[in-house]
C-alpha cells in the first residue's frame, strides 16, 4: 500500500466525496501516520497484531512526530520478537508463530517513517528485521510454505508458495501482487490467509521495485508488468498443485494498475482483482502540484522543476521514499517516467473477468476504480466498500474480513464457471 507516501488529495470531477473521518479510527491528525496505523491495526483479523499492543503503540506515538512513531514501532517489534524467540526455545510453537507475525508487522510499519525523521539509513535494516521475523513465522505455519525463486530475465524473483496441504491435489491458484511499498505480510492479510482457508494455493512474489527484489537485488519498477507476470505464470504452470484453468491474479494499491495491465497481455489468467482500480498512477504524484510547477514539467524545464521539488525538506523526504523503487533520482525524470503508468489504450485488450474494489474515501486514486470499470469490455464487477461498514479508505485497512468475503465469493463463482 502507499502508506505514508501520498503526495496529494486532489479529486477529479465525478469522484465520490471523501467522507468525514470516523472518530473511532482517527488516532492522529497526521493523515499519513494515521493510515499506516490503521493498516497495522487491521492486521489483527489474521493474528498479525495484538489489539492491546497496537493501541499501546498509538499511545506512545506523538501526532505527526515520525521519530516517535519509529521508536514506538521498533521497540515493541523487538520486544515481541524476543518473546517469540523465547517461546520457540521453550517449544511453544503457536505462541512463537503469532509473536513473530506481530513483530514483523510492527517493525515493517516503522519503515514508513525513516525518511520523514531524517534517517533513511534505518529503513533497510528495519525491513530486514521484519522479513526475518516473518520467515521465522512461516517456518512455524501448520500449512506448507515454500520459499521459491521465479526465473526472471537471467535472474530470479523471490517469493513464497503457500499450499493448502501437501497432497499435490490440483487447486485454484491466487497470485498476489503487491503495491508500491507493501510487505509480504500485507499479501497474507489481503487475501493470502483467506484464500488458503477457501482451498486456494497462493503465490506471493516480490516484483521489480518490491521487497527483496528492490533491497537485495536492486531491481526497479517497470510499467509493462506483463513482463513480470508472465514468468510468474510460467513458473506456476510447472507445479502439479496448480489447476491451469483456474489461475487468478490480484493486485493491491499500485498493483491495481499492474494487474489490469498484465492481464491485457497475459491471457492465461482466468480472473483478476484490482484493489482499487488504478487507471493512471501519475495522478497521485501530480494533482497536488500548483499549475506553475506542472507547467515546468510539461515544458521540459528539468533544472527548474528539480530545484522546486527539492526546496522543501518535507517534500524531499516524501520524494525519496517514493523514488527508490523507480531507481530514478531526478524529480523531473521520475515525474516524466511515471506518466507511462497508465491503462489508456490497454483496457480493451483485457479478456478475463475483473473485480474492482471501490472504497469510500479512496485517498490516492479517487474516482479511478470507476474509470477502470468503465473502460473494461470483459466481464466485470465494481464492488463498493463503505464508511457505514467500516470498510472505507484505500485497500479497506480495517475490514480485511469483509473484503475477503466479497472478493472470494466473486472469485469462487467466477472460477467455478471454468470447471464446467
Amino acid at each position: 500500500m502507499l502508506g505514508a507516501t501520498a503526495l496529494g488529495t486532489a479529486r477529479p470531477a465525478g469522484a465520490q466525496p471523501i467522507p468525514a473521518p470516523r472518530k473511532a479510527s482517527q488516532f492522529f491528525h497526521d493523515a499519513d501516520m494515521n493510515f499506516v496505523y490503521l493498516g497495522m491495526l487491521g492486521a489483527a483479523y489474521y493474528g498479525a497484531t495484538d489489539v492491546g499492543t497496537a493501541l499501546a503503540i498509538i499511545d506512545q506515538t506523538e501526532d505527526g512526530n515520525a521519530a516517535s512513531a519509529f521508536a514506538a514501532l521498533t521497540s515493541n517489534g523487538e520486544r515481541v520478537r524476543e518473546m517469540a524467540d523465547a517461546a520457540l526455545a521453550a517449544g511453544h510453537r503457536a505462541t512463537a508463530r503469532e509473536a513473530y507475525l506481530q513483530a514483523s508487522n510492527y517493525t515493517f510499519a516503522a519503515t514508513y517513517f525513516c525518511d520523514r525523521m531524517g534517517a533513511p539509513d534505518r529503513l533497510v535494516p528495519a525491513w530486514k528485521r521484519s522479513r526475518t521475523a516473518l520467515d521465522a513465522a512461516f517456518d512455524l505455519f501448520d500449512r506448507p510454505v515454500e520459499r521459491i525463486k521465479i526465473p526472471y530475465e537471467g535472474g530470479a524473483l523471490p517469493g513464497y508458495f503457500f499450499k493448502v496441504d501437501d497432497t499435490g491435489k490440483q487447486r485454484p491458484l491466487l497470485i498476489l501482487t503487491n503495491g508500491s511499498d507493501g510487505s509480504v505480510l500485507d499479501m497474507l492479510i489481503l487475501s493470502g490467509a483467506a484464500g488458503l482457508d477457501r482451498g486456494y494455493n497462493c503465490l506471493v512474489y516480490d516484483g521489480p521495485g518490491q521487497g527483496a527484489a528492490l533491497w537485495e537485488q536492486h531491481l526497479t519498477f517497470r510499467p509493462d508488468w506483463e513482463k513480470v507476470v508472465t514468468p510468474v505464470v510460467d513458473f506456476a504452470l510447472r507445479r502439479r498443485e496448480v489447476d491451469p484453468q483456474r489461475i487468478a491474479l490480484q493486485g493491491i494499491s499500485q498493483g491495481g494498475y499492474w494487474v489490469p495491465r498484465a492481464v491485457a497481455y497475459e491471457h492465461r489468467i482466468a480472473a483478476a482483482i484490482a484493489d482499487p482500480g488504478v487507471f493512471d498512477v501519475s495522478t497521485s504524484w501530480t494533482e497536488h502540484l500548483p499549475p506553475q510547477v506542472i507547467a515546468l514539467l510539461d515544458g521540459g524545464q528539468k533544472a527548474q522543476f528539480d530545484r522546486v521539488m527539492t526546496s522543501v525538506s518535507a517534500a524531499q523526504a516524501t520524494f525519496a521514499f517514493r523514488a527508490r523503487p523507480f531507481g530514478i533520482s531526478s524529480p523531473f525524470d521520475l515525474f516524466t517516467a511515471v506518466r507511462a503508468y497508465t491503462l489508456a489504450g490497454v483496457l480493451d485488450k483485457v479478456r478475463c473477468p475483473v473485480l474492482i474494489t471501490d472504497p469510500d474515501g479512496e485517498q490516492f486514486w479517487p474516482g479511478q476504480s470507476r474509470q477502470v470499470y468503465d473502460g473494461l469490455q470483459s466481464p466485470k464487477a465494481l464492488v463498493r466498500f463503505t464508511v457505514a461498514e467500516g470498510a472505507d479508505l484505500h485497500c479497506e485497512p480495517l475490514a480485511p474480513g469483509l473484503r475477503a468475503q466479497r472478493i472470494f465469493d466473486w472469485l469462487d463463482t467466477t472460477l467455478a464457471k471454468r470447471s464446467r
